[in-house]
């Protein structure tokens, strides 16, 4: 069940019928990234250069050039870090965009899931972001710890991103309570298969489209568990 979603909804990224959320959303994601490099960049320079000057009074040149080539690297880590929440807040605006599309185009006998009122909708983005930061500082703290290091990136980003994201393919079609409910009683399904987001978030590039991904998988993903609920009753 989770291998089909994931397979299908990774074939489905760069279909004709994605292309514009996709060339939208990776799009804005980029310029935000930009944006944020740039902004990141005069703060150092205009913040921590002249403090650092202040410190170190007489330094010589080559002493500026390596703190210079560290600020860049610690800007570079602290981007890679950001890329998630960015990802997160941009992809947010199109995630209903991406479920109707599959819906349409893959279940064209059922009937279509009903989008987020736009406040709503804002909660959850909001909510979502808060958890992507939350999820990544946690992973963050975790990476110093020996034996835990990379496997804690993917065991808190796998709980939170399945959560998150089947969630909002289940409310599409069920009351928010409801949809909780269900993501508790298959909680085993739905944390493999946010391993296999938070998978999909640690390859350079494929990250900025994570969330597309996620959300198309959820939604066979919930189709799937919505069919044997059916089933068994």
């Amino acid at each position: 069940m989770i291998s089909s979603a994931a397979r299908t909804a990774a074939g489905q990224l760069f279909s004709p019928e994605f292309r514009s959320v996709f060339i939208k959303t990776l799009g804005l994601t980029l310029l935000a990234l930009v944006a944020l490099w740039f902004g990141l960049t005069s703060l150092v320079e205009w913040l921590a250069l002249p403090w650092l000057h202040a410190l170190l009074p007489g330094m010589p040149s080559w002493a500026g050039a390596l703190g210079g080539i560290i600020a860049a690297i610690a800007l570079a880590f602290g981007m890679a870090l950001l890329i998630a929440p960015v990802t997160a807040i941009v992809a947010g605006l199109f995630l209903d965009d991406i479920a109707e599309v599959v819906e349409r185009t893959d279940y064209p006998g059922d009937p279509t899931g009903r989008a987020m009122p736009a406040l709503r909708s804002l909660v959850l983005s909001a909510r979502f972001l808060g958890v992507v930061i939350l999820g990544n500082l946690v992973a963050l703290l975790l990476l110093l710890v020996p034996g835990v290091n990379i496997a804690a990136f993917f065991i808190v980003n796998g709980y939170l991103l399945g959560r998150e994201f089947f969630e909002f393919a289940a409310m599409r079609f069920r009351p928010e309570e409801e949809a909780r409910a269900l993501r508790r009683h298959y909680a085993g399904t739905v944390f493999l298969a946010g391993l296999v987001i938070s998978a999909f978030l640690a390859v350079p590039l494929l990250n900025l489209v994570t969330p597309l991904f996620a959300a198309a998988m959820m939604v066979h993903l919930h189709k799937a568990i919505s069919t044997r609920e059916a089933g068994s009753t």
